[in-house]
């Protein structure tokens, strides 16, 4: 069975590329493609397998390896000029452009989607605005290239036979989007990296990169208002100067911190601060893995990976609104409750997540439907 597994762009290590990691590890043969690689020698050995990826005309063009994303708009043609007609098995990893491979009939094609393309969909405001490009003549451009996207995304669905998720909440705007089923398998995530501590000191943690989507200046903000709490703040980022004016004294800032010292604030805080809307979100489960309570924006993967107050074995606690006032009730909620809410309960959750659990849940799905496809 001739494998390849095609990836968006191999730039970094983070979310989408520790699963592409234990991919790699279910099918250590297989050929590994991408639009671009620039990943350092150090990750690919460590990561990779020393794989290094076969990847499109783009990877040569003028800047690519730190304005790779400026290529969007030439990515789907790009994609397409991938050459995977000699492979039985097509495995692709996508957030943005992956699964629009081109395969025949007599090839499998399974798409592990991290999330339709965020920015050519739902969040298409979000990202203009952010970006300034929300009027004017750029805007226009960029509205006009994000309509061809959704276009071609959409026609890309039909070349997939078997969708995977890495979310409920994944699942759902696949079938909203794409009119498609698919398997939900949780991503993995490194639990045994974040060992559990029982007793905890007087302090939250937030940790992340500083870019809006995270709302770490609603979380800086609303303990601005409770000087009676310390927060750390661990993470560096465009919007730090922006965060750093809704400070008070109480507040700590870190900045950017290697593993090992935010694990070391993971395990001995109070509770964990989430405020994002994430796809499936690795914080909060690395956050539980120390024994440490989670208090998260209640939409999107946290929903999956905190167990709520009216749940059994409570993880943690969610506010629903992504305003200071709904946080300040979620941590007036959570201190009122805080027995509740034991160290053990939180290491069992995580648990549900290691890399174990989805190479076991991975290999068997490919393995099922192989057995239908030939």
């Amino acid at each position: 069975m001739k494998t390849a597994i095609v990836h968006d762009w191999l730039v970094t290590f983070a979310g989408a590329e520790r699963v592409l990691e234990q991919i790699l590890i279910c099918y250590p043969n297989a050929d590994l493609f991408a639009v671009v690689d620039f990943l350092d020698d150090a990750t690919r050995k460590k990561h990779f397998m020393n794989k290094r990826a076969t990847t499109t005309s783009i990877q040569k063009r003028p800047f690519a390896r730190t304005k790779y994303r400026n290529y969007l708009p030439f990515m789907p043609l790009a994609i397409e000029q991938l050459d995977l007609s000699s492979y039985d098995l097509v495995i692709s990893s996508s957030h943005a452009v992956a699964k629009g491979v081109i395969t025949g009939p007599d090839q499998l094609h399974i798409s592990y989607v991290h999330s339709p393309m965020r920015y050519a969909w739902d969040l298409q405001h979000q990202y203009l605005k952010e970006s300034g490009l929300d009027r004017g003549i750029k805007s226009c451009l960029a509205r006009r290239i994000l309509h061809k996207m959704r276009i071609w995304d959409l026609r890309t669905v039909n070349g997939v036979d078997e969708f995977i998720s890495n979310s409920m909440f994944i699942r759902s705007r696949i079938n909203k989007l794409y009119r498609r089923d698919s398997a939900v398998i949780y991503p993995p995530v490194d639990v045994e990296a974040f060992s559990l501590r029982k007793d905890k000191e007087d302090f939250y943690l937030t940790a992340s990169r500083m870019v809006p989507y995270k709302k770490i200046d609603l979380i800086v903000e609303a303990f601005a208002q409770l000087p009676d709490k310390k927060l750390v703040v661990i993470g560096d980022g465009p919007q730090m100067s922006k965060i750093k004016k809704f400070a008070a004294s109480n507040v700590s800032f870190l900045g950017f911190q290697e593993a090992s010292v935010l694990r070391d604030f993971m395990q001995r805080a109070k509770g964990f601060i989430f405020a994002a809307e994430e796809d499936f979100g690795i914080a909060p489960v690395e956050a539980e893995a120390c024994g440490t309570p989670v208090i998260a924006f209640g939409k999107g993967g946290a929903l999956e990976t905190v167990r709520g107050l009216d749940q059994k074995d409570p993880t943690g606690v969610f506010f629903y609104e992504q305003t200071v006032k709904s946080l300040h009730n979620a941590i007036r909620e959570f201190e009122h409750n805080i027995a509740k809410i034991t160290p053990k309960n939180c290491r069992a959750n995580a648990l549900r997540f290691t890399p174990e659990i989805f190479r076991d849940q991975f290999e068997k799905f490919v393995e099922a439907k192989l057995l239908s496809f030939f």
